[in-house]
């Protein structure tokens, strides 16, 4: 397997290209995304975003409109792709397969699984492919997701560290915005970040 990461925007969104078997998912395509996609993409199949946030799904619609591929979004966070409830002016795009919570599918013969991790966002969910964890803003290299959002909550935030507190295997980390890390290296932190969560609400 394969992966191209990019940048994006002024937040500095990582849009990531996953390539194994000849085919292509892209992940998380944000402000700006889609000349480097179109460019670095070799057999394109799918759109995936780990949350609805605009810096995440900027170029959704563009790319859709170019590749003519199906987009695949947590099914609680795809009201964010259609009505731009922050108005940022957000392209709207409009998801072709909205994904249950824990969910695995085959994405042009690839295994993806959306792990659900609530609280960033109400959808907020890792894609699992193969070793590899692409967890969007619920875990950073020494950090996590905010909690503070319009739509995010303390709660669902607590329960998910604890969640990711009890995974036993180990994944390569792509965040959504920094450097890679490991699930193991980030799980240490974890208590101390659950801590924080619970502490502030």
């Amino acid at each position: 397997m394969e992966i191209k990461a990019c940048p994006m925007g002024p937040y500095q969104t990582n849009c990531y290209l996953v390539e194994t078997g000849g085919k292509t998912l892209i992940i998380d395509p944000g402000v700006g995304a889609t000349e480097w996609v179109l460019r670095e993409a070799k057999n394109p199949v799918a759109i995936l975003n780990t949350h609805g946030h605009f810096d995440h799904v900027w170029s959704n619609a563009e790319l859709q409109e170019h590749l003519k591929i199906p987009l695949y979004v947590p099914e609680a966070d795809a009201f964010m792709l259609e009505r731009d409830p922050f108005g940022q002016g957000t392209p709207p795009s409009r998801p072709d397969v909205k994904v249950a919570p824990d969910s695995t599918l085959e994405i042009g013969g690839i295994p993806v699984t959306f792990r659900h991790f609530p609280g960033h966002t109400p959808g907020c969910s890792v894609l699992e492919i193969g070793e590899c964890w692409f967890s969007g803003d619920f875990l950073f290299r020494d950090s996590i997701g905010r909690w503070d959002f319009p739509y995010s909550s303390a709660e669902q935030m607590a329960e998910s560290l604890r969640k990711a507190m009890t995974i036993e295997e180990d994944f390569r980390l792509y965040p959504g915005h920094g450097p890679q890390s490991t699930l193991r290296r980030e799980q240490r932190n974890l208590p101390l970040w659950l801590a924080e969560v619970q502490r502030r609400g």
